[in-house]
């Protein structure tokens, strides 16, 4: 089968200036990006001692960031077909920037679940935007690339938990931290906001709008079933990230600068599979590699299931984890685009499921880690992790499927249905 066109636009031979710099600029938003959800998890007691709160309530972060990252990728999903996409990311990042200067500063739970919330619909905003306008700016070609944005998301993760961890209290500390991704969350918003060209949402081309015409009901299965697979998948990576900390500690098998220093290596080997995946998506496609790593991230869930808990066990299972992770989530969402348009609005459908994976089980996993005893702890964290992956593999045999059918389908009925008004 040959590759679809994503967002119905042809790809161009060579980077363009402008192609060049917006790509740039998305790429230092997804640093940011990695920097503002890696840096929660290894905060989260410092956070709770701040608020007077028990770790296991300062879930409810996750449940109102993801509340408020469901919104924006919905609302984005509209805007960015009708106004100027830079002037959007550009303001969505000055708003996340200013909610993580604010963070340190919060005495009660109740405020800093509702700053979450801002952060998370800005953030929202920023993750629909990125991945939109990347598509329609590379079309056809924009594998590797979305490989490369989402290596981005990993060297902000990597960096979070270490900022965290090197910061004497003497400077600040956690708040400094949160201080320092401010600062760099606003240049990065200033880099784009000085761009003055943007890509063409793909509906405004000929072949799109042919497309357009098409069955819907068709179409309504493939954006379902995306959904599902982000939601599994990024609801197992950002519990994992997030909560192996907590889970290190509680379990007395690492000590806070260990598991500062695993939650870092995590993302450290996340960010390195994500490099490694940009050569691999050129020469591979996500058919093929799909298969590959979530079968070794179902074996490590697996062996820390069934083996006793200890550190050499912890570093095996996180930096293998992370390293196979890495291209599930952008090899997922362009076979999603090999199936059907991505428009902004498909786009912002898509992404819902990544909003709602953010939102919901790192929330579930922080109650787990609190209500677990000791002798079932071991098993809390591992057993959500493997349970998200089984329902990506499902989600992806589905996405298989539909492929085929789409294949199938007589390209004439799609330019008949076309030329319906």
């Amino acid at each position: 089968m040959s590759t679809a066109v994503v967002g119905g636009r042809s790809s161009p031979r060579r980077w363009s200036d402008p192609a060049l710099r917006r790509t740039a600029g998305y790429y230092a938003l997804f640093i940011c990006l990695g920097l503002n959800m890696a840096i929660t998890g290894p905060t989260l007691p410092d956070l709770a001692l701040q608020t007077g709160s028990s770790v296991g309530n300062m879930g409810s972060l996750f449940l109102g960031g993801g509340v408020g990252y469901t919104l924006g990728t919905l609302w984005g999903g509209k805007l960015y077909d009708r106004v100027h996409g830079h002037m959007l990311l550009g303001g969505a990042q000055l708003a996340a920037a200013a909610c993580f200067a604010a963070t340190p500063s919060i005495p009660w739970l109740w405020l800093l679940v509702a700053l979450s919330f801002c952060r998370g619909l800005a953030e929202g905003l920023v993750n629909t935007g990125t991945n939109a306008l990347l598509l329609w700016t590379h079309g056809e070609k924009v594998s590797p690339y979305m490989n490369g944005l989402h290596f981005c998301f990993g060297v902000g993760a990597f960096i979070s938990p270490l900022m965290v961890a090197r910061i004497p209290v003497a400077w600040g500390g956690y708040r400094a931290a949160y201080w320092g991704v401010a600062v760099i969350s606003v240049l990065a918003a200033l880099s784009v906001l000085a761009m003055r060209d943007r890509p063409e949402p793909p509906e405004r081309t000929a072949q799109a709008s042919a497309a357009r015409g098409a069955d819907r009901d068709v179409r309504l299965l493939p954006v379902l079933v995306a959904v599902v697979y982000l939601f599994a998948y990024v609801g197992g990576e950002i519990s994992f990230g997030s909560w192996i900390y907590t889970y290190a500690v509680t379990l007395g098998v690492a000590s806070a600068a260990g598991a500062a220093y695993l939650t870092s290596g995590f993302w450290l080997s996340f960010t390195v599979g994500r490099l490694v995946s940009i050569p691999v998506a050129i020469r591979f496609t996500p058919r093929q590699v799909i298969p590959v790593a979530l079968g070794a991230c179902l074996a490590l869930s697996a062996l820390m299931l069934l083996l006793p808990p200890s550190i050499a066990l912890l570093w095996g299972a996180t930096l293998g984890l992370g390293f196979c992770m890495a291209p599930l989530w952008p090899s997922g969402f362009t076979l999603a685009g090999q199936i059907m348009p991505m428009t902004a609005f498909a786009t912002g459908l898509v992404l819902l499921g990544d909003s709602l994976g953010t939102m919901v089980l790192p929330a579930i996993t922080g109650k787990l880690i609190e209500g677990a005893g000791l002798d079932r702890l071991a098993y809390s964290l591992p057993l959500l992790v493997l349970g998200s992956l089984v329902v990506t593999g499902l989600a992806y045999l589905a996405l298989l499927v539909l492929g085929r059918r789409a294949a199938a389908a007589p390209p004439s009925s799609v330019a008949r249905d076309g030329a319906q008004p």
